[in-house]
Order: C-alpha cells, then sequence, then structure tokens
C-alpha cells in the first residue's frame, strides 16, 4: 500500500508560486509619486522671416516657464524691494507679445507636493524682482534653475542661447534682441500674493533684502512722464522699467505684483 510522500523541508517552491508571490508583494508596494516636469517656450519676437530664421538656428528671443501639474511658474523684473520676481500663470498662457512654440518634456519629479513647494520657495528667494537682468538673469535662467533642481538635469543651452550672445558680443546684438515691441503688462498671480505664511528663515531673509534694497528704492528720482518710476520706487501702469543694467524691460518680461 503507497502512501503520499510528504514534502522535503529542503523543497525550493515551483516558479508559479513565486510568481505569485513576487506579484502579490509587488501589488502591495505603493507606488512612488511622480511629477511631470515640462517646459513651454514662447517666441517674443513677432511674426517675420527674421524671426523665423533665428528660431530654426535656436537664436531666437524666447520666454520660458516651467509647468507643474496645471500651473506655470516664471520669473519676471519689478522694482518692488525685496519681493521675488517668480509668479505663476494658467499653464500655456503666453505672455504678452509671446507667441508659443513648443512644449517639451524634461523629465520627472519624484519629490513630494510639500518638497516641491519647498524648492518653489527657494527659487522664488533666489529669484528676486529687483535683481532681474535680461542677459544675465532672465527667465530662462530662473527655468533651468527650478527643472535641474527638479529633475537633476538643465534646461536645454539654446534656451538661453541669445542672452549669451549678447553677453559675448553685446555690439552685434540685434535690438529686436533685446527690445521687443512694447505690449500690456503680464498677467499673473504673484508668489507672496498668495502664499504669506512663509517660514521664519524666509521672513528673515526678506527684512535683510529690504534693509539693503529700500534705500536704494526709495531714493529714485522721477526721471519724467515715460520714466515708469516714482518716488517710491513703484511700476507705474505704463513707461519703461529698467533691469539692474539699464535696459528697457519688455512687458512680456516683467512679474506682476501686488498693489500693495
Amino acid at each position: 500500500m503507497s502512501s503520499s510522500a510528504s514534502p522535503s523541508p529542503n523543497a525550493q517552491p515551483s516558479k508559479a508560486s513565486s510568481h505569485r508571490s513576487s506579484s502579490s508583494l509587488h501589488r502591495s508596494t505603493p507606488s512612488a509619486q511622480k511629477t511631470e516636469v515640462r517646459i513651454n517656450v514662447y517666441d517674443l519676437l513677432p511674426p517675420s522671416r527674421l524671426s523665423s530664421v533665428l528660431w530654426a538656428i535656436g537664436t531666437s528671443l524666447l520666454h520660458s516657464g516651467v509647468v507643474l501639474n496645471d500651473r506655470e511658474y516664471a520669473y519676471g523684473g519689478h522694482d518692488r524691494a525685496a519681493r521675488t520676481g517668480v509668479y505663476h500663470t494658467r499653464a500655456g498662457q503666453a505672455p504678452p507679445g509671446g507667441r508659443h512654440r513648443a512644449t517639451l518634456l524634461h523629465g520627472f519629479t519624484f519629490l513630494s507636493a510639500a518638497e516641491i513647494e519647498e524648492v518653489i520657495r527657494a527659487a522664488s528667494l533666489a529669484f528676486l524682482g529687483p535683481s532681474y537682468n535680461l542677459l544675465s538673469k532672465n527667465c530662462n535662467h530662473f527655468t533651468s534653475y527650478l527643472v535641474e533642481r527638479l529633475t537633476g538635469r538643465p534646461a536645454p543651452g539654446w534656451l538661453n542661447r541669445a542672452a549669451g550672445i549678447g553677453l559675448a558680443l553685446p555690439c552685434v546684438v540685434p535690438r529686436e534682441w533685446i527690445t521687443p515691441p512694447e505690449y500690456d503688462s503680464q498677467d499673473g498671480h504673484p508668489m507672496e500674493e498668495e502664499d504669506e505664511e512663509y517660514d521664519e528663515r524666509t521672513a528673515m531673509l526678506r527684512r535683510q533684502n529690504s534693509d539693503h534694497m529700500r534705500a536704494k528704492v526709495d531714493d529714485v528720482e522721477p526721471e519724467g512722464e515715460d520714466s515708469g518710476r516714482g518716488r517710491n520706487g513703484r511700476v507705474k501702469p505704463s513707461g519703461s522699467l529698467k533691469d539692474t543694467s539699464g535696459r528697457e524691460m519688455p512687458a512680456s518680461e516683467r512679474a506682476p505684483v501686488s498693489g500693495n
């Protein structure tokens, strides 16, 4: 009379049971959060043969923003002391005078929503409105800074090629690269207007920057009706606004600021 053999204690599990066990473990592991990091690219030059050629060879005057979910973060200049120039708009909203040229999927970030917010806050402190410069600290510098901290890779070099040429060869830069046609001011939501609950370190830095900048801004003398500045250093609804090197800042690169 035969009897069924009992399983050996050293017997290996079958492939099918191993596969079931592995699948069960995989299902029980929560998936990591993954957020797309996209770059929207806008051409600030009016449509023309010149702008088409410059775009084709990667030397057009460009504006860019970083898209996270349904918000697009960008940087512009203003003359409000110690306030960030970082703001957000609806994703895909072109700046004044700009036209959408491309959307780049730059990569992914696995940071949590809170960690992403911290990165944006740090960028807001690094890119204050009065520090804006068309050639050395513009919206594309901000884009590269932010995407590198989210994905580990900077933005494509061609995004800011026009500014690089302007720094290296300022005498040969076409005027259109520096001052495109004037349009209405940029529309968006300043970071500080939405989030006033900055931490203590942020508040301290803002106070330090304010002490350093207020003496310069408050002493600005009016330069005529078209100067765009008053004694309080605030931007007038119309008129010119200059960056840190004295170049006129196009409306497409002016950050929206609160009325206070």
